[in-house]
């Protein structure tokens, strides 16, 4: 029958596809994962470092004020430090002011005014909420160094500006809060006097507001700079569906997306001046970046240095701004540290006209497709309180969506199952006449009124849904360690349980492939029960890949997020009903019932 054979390409082109992802994307982002928990465990916050001992060596004198690396027009590519012994060693080691917010904790250190010590009070490491909380930006010295700062770099070499080296002075205040900024000063003892006031906001963003007194009696030209720079290159998932590594939007230039091997083979890319944007780092969930004053002109920069400690940086100069004497020189400069929530990256983007900002999450090529998606699964997930049953209510509203389209091509498939004695009278008449017999098969779809392909589509609309709900959940930091019900308490995560210990009851750990949990069953059964909807396939071949296929999703969709295998089960459920209830509309003969009952008794017989 034309309409199966198309209905069979459609399945074997989906399963094809779900093939792939699973070799080229789940594989390695498990193995990623498990390299990454291995590491993580091994550099123990509070432990010692491994690496520490080789951070100074080879790495980019500290600019000290006068030196070249503020008043030659370069930005600074990284800083000596004394090795620590841990973390909180290498914190201690220096003067600083307190970060405390609802959202951050940690300190900025005094030398050089850097943010290099934060940790993000409402995210663990794991579901448990015991479990530490996530360091995101450490100290230099502790061989996983991670920092962002802003200084100046200037034109004249007799005047020193403020950089990595810097000692800045507490005016009042030492504790940054959202209600309470900290005020930084720094004389460079020739005419010269800078202030800086820093800001934080409940959330994640820093605002540097830096004032320049000139009283030296001649002209400065003054440029500030900001820079992101990661002295380790950290475990990524390694995927193309997401960047991990540098990141920005530089103008026109648009969304410059470069991994750690790129710029480690380019050394420098630099896509010319622009006007608005910003320059970051990215994780998957997490990432830190400078903001340049929006609507000022700035040379974008992304760097990568193997001298000492390989190191990794993002970095912006602004134009310069001549000061004159007796005058002052503000510039504004934002910093953004923390967990990429949806709302908050949106919210600052909006606010602060920061050009394309939301693209900081990896919304891929078909973000209208994606963003959508998470819009409609958090507006749910704000009414209900859970994404799981979001998930359930969005797989509702996007069957309603595509209602008309499916119930046309499930009507058109119940049309298709009248008229095959039609069909097969047509191929007893004309035999081998395969020309005579399609042209006959055409008059017949016409006068029927029916779309041989239209049975296609019940499977092909799946996909770019399938697709779109798969990359929400994986990227959007909403879904991590986000619960459902019962044992499902991440899920952006697989389902834990496994039929081969019978989910936890037997004592004993299974492999991995051999990790089917409740939810990919339940998913295996309900495609098994959809495709016994339609007449089993005359072809011996097409009949076993229709008995095996519900086997083969079940164990591949074992390893993807819970969230999605959930949805699928879901989807499947609706579609059995929709399914049955059109084709009872329509007077045809409802399959299921008979072809459970033959493959039993198959069985029965064959036992």
């Amino acid at each position: 029958m034309e309409n199966n054979r198309n209905y069979m390409v459609a399945i074997v082109l989906s399963v094809l596809v779900l093939i792939a992802w699973q070799f080229f994307y789940i594989s390695p982002k498990l193995e990623a994962e498990r390299q990454a928990a291995q590491q993580e465990q091994a550099l123990s916050p509070t432990g010692t470092q491994p690496g520490a001992q080789g951070t100074s060596q080879g790495d980019i004198p500290a600019a000290t004020p006068g030196t070249a690396a503020q008043n030659g027009q370069a930005i600074p590519g990284g800083q000596t430090a004394a090795p620590a012994a841990s973390r909180d060693e290498a914190v201690a080691g220096s003067a600083r002011v307190v970060i405390d917010t609802p959202a951050l904790t940690g300190s900025i250190n005094l030398t050089g005014a850097r943010i290099d010590d934060l940790r993000l009070k409402e995210y663990h490491e794991a579901v448990d909420p015991e479990s530490p909380i996530i360091t995101l930006l450490s100290p230099v010295g502790t061989g996983r160094g991670y920092f962002a700062e802003v200084g100046y770099v200037s034109g004249s070499a007799d005047q020193a500006v403020p950089g990595p080296g810097t000692q800045w002075t507490v005016e009042g205040n030492a504790t940054l809060t959202p209600d309470q900024p900290v005020i930084l000063s720094w004389d460079n003892g020739s005419g010269l006097t800078f202030t800086r006031t820093i800001a934080v906001d409940p959330n994640f963003l820093f605002t540097f507001n830096d004032s320049v007194r000139n009283d030296s009696g001649t002209a400065v030209d003054l440029a500030n700079y900001g820079r992101v720079t990661r002295f380790f290159k950290p475990v990524t998932a390694g995927i193309y569906v997401l960047h991990e590594g540098l990141i920005g939007v530089a103008g026109e230039n648009g969304l410059q997306e470069i991994d750690y091997d790129d710029v480690e083979d380019d050394q420098v890319i630099a896509p010319g001046p622009a006007t608005g944007g910003w320059l970051g780092i990215t994780d998957k969930y997490w990432a830190t970046a400078v903001i340049p004053q929006p609507g000022t002109r700035f040379e974008p920069r992304f760097s990568y240095f193997s001298d000492g400690q390989a190191r990794y940086q993002s970095d912006f100069k602004a134009d310069a701004v001549s000061v004159a004497p007796g005058t002052s020189a503000e510039t504004t400069t934002y910093i953004f540290a923390g967990a990429k929530e949806v709302p908050v990256i949106d919210g600052y983007g909006e606010q602060l006209n920061i050009l394309n900002f939301d693209r900081m999450i990896d919304w891929g090529w078909f973000y209208f497709i994606t963003k959508p998606m998470f819009w409609l699964l958090d507006f749910f997930f704000r009414l209900v309180g859970n994404f799981g049953v979001s998930i359930l209510i969005t797989t509702v509203v996007i069957k309603l969506f595509f209602f008309p389209l499916a119930n046309k091509s499930y009507a058109s498939m119940a049309n298709m199952k009248k008229v095959q004695p039609k069909m097969a009278e047509l191929k007893e008449k004309f035999g081998d006449d395969r020309m005579a017999l399609q042209q006959a098969m055409m008059e017949l779809y016409k006068k029927e009124k029916i779309n041989p392909v239209a049975g296609c589509w019940p499977v092909l609309l799946q996909i770019p849904v399938f697709f779109a709900l798969y990359k929400v959940i994986y990227i959007t930091i909403e879904m991590r360690h986000a619960p459902f019900f019962g044992w499902i308490q991440d899920l952006s995560a697989p389902d834990p349980t496994s039929l081969f210990n019978l989910f936890g009851l037997l004592p004993y750990d299974v492999p991995s492939f051999l990790m089917i949990g409740v939810w990919p069953l339940i998913m295996g059964i309900t495609m098994f029960l959809q495709m016994r909807m339609n007449p089993t396939p005359p072809d011996p071949t097409q009949a076993m890949i229709f008995t095996w296929m519900p086997v083969v999703f079940t164990f591949m969709l074992a390893t993807f997020p819970a969230g999605l295998v959930i949805y699928w089960a879901w989807n499947n459920t609706l579609s059995i009903i929709q399914q049955g209830v059109i084709m009872k509309r329509q007077g045809v003969k409802i399959e299921l019932w008979g072809n459970l009952r033959d493959v039993f008794s198959r069985k029965k017989q064959a036992s």
